[in-house]
């Protein structure tokens, strides 16, 4: 497959203000994982899209310094949208329209431009992954799966939770657990990172639709078949982001979702916390969460796996080489089991097999956070921002039919209880 990523910050390149990321992730994931796959012969043109054509030179000394200096055998060489002298908003649409037919388009950008690339990318006849969240309001997810239907092809979400193995034995361990009660969930990120985001933090989106998303989702997916929300509502935390950094957005937000299981109508809550303005730790992101279900629970910390590390440079550090494995083995890359990897070989092995006519988009629902199976997740997420701009008062989900060209709305529930 041709494979076009329109977006060059630091989850595809590793790339920001001018240096690596000091993050967890300045060797880049999405870049790195498709000159690895180019290796193994399943990605031919890697093409890269930005706004500003000013930065390719520098991103392009930053993937042979930083890549292909350390892992043998990966060609670094990527087509690049716009020129390198020139700045284009809608750059991407001439990389599509560069690309073979079925090729597939990878959109990491910020929040509130994800529906017009995908769009774009789908009637095109495009396959479409979409970091999360796939888009922030229902009407635009409904719009992309109307037209991932019409056009028939392959639209997900770049959901790695759903690959994690802890993550997915927990959902499968869950669903015998009886019907839903209570789960609580904790991610958080160091204010620090702020800084990278500072070009979109509190103006396209909310922590709570960067990290929320993650748990959200989780949850979505183990209750799929078996339940459904019913309202949001949203509290937050203010103070850090504008004070210290200049940035007049939540520092933490809070989402409490009612649910009713399915079919026995039992009642069940979830709180989510999502915070960017964590102190520096053992980890750069916290994960974690309990689920208590009516007939057993289970906890996982994603941050704490029972390995550590302590070095002079870097001093003390909890591990997580099930996400990326970045330390090359005789000198090669040697990652292709992680899950932050796998999230993305199967989407392209889908859309291999589309493309071969071993299969249809409709295929992958099953086992893939497609734009039909994630729907959910994005109601919740748009409730709980619907609920925080409205006086903390919940949001209520009213539900159609799957088939119907709206499954899901959103109202203001005035004197819920």
């Amino acid at each position: 497959m041709d494979v076009l990523v329109v977006g060059t910050g630091e989850y595809v390149t590793g790339y920001v203000h001018g240096a690596a990321s000091g993050s967890d992730k300045g060797l880049g994931v999405i870049a790195l994982i498709l000159f690895d796959l180019r290796r193994r012969g399943k990605v031919n043109r890697i093409l890269l899209c930005g706004q500003h054509g000013d930065r390719f030179p520098e991103i392009r000394t930053h993937f042979k310094t930083q890549i292909a200096s350390r892992y043998s055998g990966l060609d670094v060489t990527i087509e690049t949208f716009p020129p390198d002298d020139a700045y284009l908003s809608t750059a991407y649409l001439t990389a599509i329209q560069s690309l073979g037919q079925n090729s597939v388009v990878i959109v990491v950008t910020p929040d509130d431009t994800h529906y017009d690339i995908a769009t774009a990318a789908i009637k095109a006849g495009m396959h479409v992954l979409v970091a999360k969240p796939l888009v922030k309001t229902l009407e635009e997810h409904q719009s992309l799966l109307q037209a991932a239907r019409q056009y028939r092809v392959l639209v997900s979400v770049e959901m790695h939770k759903r690959f994690d193995p802890m993550y997915a034995d927990a959902c499968a361990r869950a669903r015998s657990y009886g019907d839903f009660s209570f789960m609580s969930s904790y991610m958080s990120q160091p204010k620090n990172q702020l800084k990278t985001f500072k070009t979109w933090a509190g103006r396209s989106s909310d922590v709570s639709y960067y990290l929320n998303a993650h748990h959200v989702d989780w949850l979505v997916w183990m209750m799929q078949g078996r339940g459904r929300p019913v309202w949001v509502s949203g509290v937050s935390a203010t103070g850090v982001s504008e004070a210290e950094l200049g940035i007049k957005t939540e520092d933490t937000i809070t989402l409490t979702v009612k649910w009713e299981n399915l079919p026995s109508g039992h009642l069940g809550t979830s709180i989510h916390t999502a915070s960017w303005i964590a102190s520096t730790s053992d980890a750069h992101s916290q994960q974690r969460f309990f689920l208590m279900n009516q007939r057993g629970e289970l906890q996982v910390d994603q941050a704490h796996r029972g390995y550590s590390t302590a070095t002079q440079d870097t001093g003390y550090a909890s591990l997580n080489p099930l996400f990326m494995r970045y330390i090359p083995l005789d000198g090669k890359f040697v990652g292709q089991d992680c899950y932050g990897y796998r999230s993305i070989e199967m989407f392209i092995d889908a859309a291999l097999s589309i493309d071969q006519g071993y299969a249809t988009f409709e295929s992958f629902d099953s086992t893939l956070p497609t734009v039909n199976q994630t729907l959910q997740t994005t109601a919740i997420l748009q409730a709980g921002r619907l609920s925080l701009d409205n006086g903390n008062q919940p949001a209520k989900l009213h539900y159609g039919t799957i088939e119907s060209l709206v499954p899901i709305r959103l109202s203001l529930a005035e004197g819920i209880t």
